[in-house]
């Protein structure tokens, strides 16, 4: 080890007899080594954000909607199902403490109440709407899922990601210090994954629900982009502020927005012209048990069919439904809902019943074309920044061939020393290595903070790989030991005698 190190300090006293010409040739291997990194950078950064875009679309989504008009078995002849009747998972009649006076009931404060979901139940008591003194308050459509049947798919089906409830409805909000600014909107009750499942959100003021508020069922509420615009004006912060639903009052904690091109806030979309509230606070105060939707992220996209058809399974298992029995839910991936769109009933279901992977043709191929692309790009860069870096392993070259000629008396020492051939072709392939090594790991630091510059000021997407930087060194110092090989080999083959003579 001692002998390596001082075979490396010999290299580098010689390559500092040269100060200038050092420092050019090694600018030449920086600037290739500081090139190449910066493409790989940028290609991985572009792959990486295409990921996101593709995911923040939806790529890898499963949606679980209750509920199945249509039949989808074997012989059904598209007859309407029969959906049966799914267990509360509570009992049927659950005593509820009604706040406040009751329109009609104004002597009644506790009641025996069955869920107002609950298909089997007669209700003689009084419902949501009549309770909150609100019409639009209830669920407008039978749901059939439950949280216990999401908390199955989360824990039992392998490569699932996140998993997230949902109760949607359509809502009439208004503010609490203007009850004239009103807006009609859709409501969604959910839990706190649901930004990480819909990976394309973000915050511009406050954040998302939490676990806790969720789990003690806080009437609190996050507001689409749209909702704040049209409640409180463009770019004011509505974080604080209090919204009424349902003659309820809703503490405002967020409001959320889109950084992906495939998902733009518009007026009358489902997600940004959307408020969000516990799951758990709809049931509380609409009196529910059930679900209409359950949202499921996978952890790959190209496995959303496999886990779609496990899902079927678990929850048929689940709800006691036989095979001679249809669904009473629907298991849909984004693909599949995105072919869907504009075809009739009957021409949607024979299209996903003859393409079993339609998600692999539509998202997995639209992944892979970009990626292509992308490859094809980062190709290109990779290609300039390599010709860069042969730039400088001729500046490399040159200036060992200069070396040469400055030292030819030094070699003729050395020669007449003792020194054999290899060993003074080594000492210059080892300078080549020592100078661009050097120079290699100088235009990997360069490389990292041009990198990181570009994503600062343009937003460029970057990442900034080791293995690139470690790539880009080795490819730099076996370029040096190419380029020293000529140099090596002319000093090698000098003559003792006409080397000492040299002037």
């Amino acid at each position: 080890m001692g002998f390596a190190a001082h075979l490396i300090a010999l290299a580098w006293q010689a390559l500092m007899r040269n100060k200038a010409q050092t420092l050019m040739a090694m600018l030449g291997v920086t600037v290739g080594v500081g090139a190449l990194v910066t493409s790989m950078a940028l290609g991985r950064g572009a792959q990486e954000a295409i990921k996101d875009q593709l995911l923040a679309a939806g790529a890898n989504m499963i949606i679980v909607n209750s509920g199945n008009y249509q039949t989808e078995r074997a012989g059904a002849g598209g007859s309407p199902a029969d959906h049966g009747y799914i267990p509360s998972p509570k009992p049927q009649r659950t005593p509820y403490l009604v706040k406040g006076p009751i329109p009609g009931f104004p002597n009644v404060r506790l009641l025996n109440a069955h869920f107002e979901d609950d298909p089997m139940a007669e209700h003689d008591h009084p419902l949501a709407s009549e309770r909150l003194g609100d019409n639009m308050a209830g669920l407008g459509a039978a749901a059939t899922l439950t949280l216990d049947d999401a908390e199955a798919i989360r824990n039992e089906i392998p490569g699932i990601d996140f998993v997230a409830s949902g109760v949607h409805e359509n809502a009439r909000i208004s503010l609490k210090a203007d009850p004239m600014k009103q807006w009609f909107t859709r409501l969604h009750g959910t839990e706190s994954d649901l930004p990480v499942i819909r990976s394309g959100w973000i915050f511009p003021y406050g954040r998302f629900l939490s676990a806790s508020q969720v789990r003690d069922a806080e009437q609190t509420m996050v507001i689409g982009r749209v909702v704040a615009a049209r409640l409180f004006g463009e770019g004011i912060n509505p974080v604080g502020e209090t919204i009424v639903l349902w003659n309820q009052d809703f503490r405002v904690i967020g409001v959320v927005d889109s950084t992906s091109w495939a998902a733009q806030p518009s007026a009358g979309d489902d997600q940004f012209d959307a408020i969000y509230i516990p799951v758990t606070t709809v049931h509380s105060l609409l009196n529910l048990s059930k679900l209409n939707t359950i949202t499921i992220t996978t952890e790959s996209a190209g496995e959303t069919t496999r886990i779609s058809k496990q899902i079927e399974d678990i929850l048929r298992r689940r709800h006691g439904i036989t095979e001679q029995m249809p669904d009473d839910f629907t298991v849909k991936t984004q693909a599949q809902q995105l072919l869907g769109k504009g075809l009739s009933p009957d021409v949607a279901r024979i299209v996903a019943g003859n393409l079993e992977s339609i998600d692999a043709l539509t998202i997995e191929q639209l992944s892979a074309s970009l990626q292509r692309a992308n490859r094809t790009m980062l190709a290109l860069l990779a290609g300039v920044a390599t010709v860069s870096l042969l730039v400088g392993g001729i500046g490399v070259m040159n200036l060992l061939l200069l070396s040469v000629t400055q030292r030819t008396r030094e070699v003729g020492l050395r020669m007449a020393m003792g020194a054999r051939g290899s060993d003074i072709a080594s000492q210059f392939v080892l300078e080549a290595i020592v100078l661009s090594v050097v120079g290699g790991l100088i235009g990997a630091a360069c490389g990292v903070l041009v990198a990181e510059s570009l994503e600062q000021v343009f937003q460029w997407s970057t990442d900034v790989s080791v293995i690139s930087m470690v790539f880009a060194i080795i490819v730099a110092a076996v370029l040096g030991i190419v380029s020293s090989v000529y140099p090596a080999h002319r000093a090698s083959q000098l003559n003792p005698i006409g080397a000492l003579n040299h002037e």
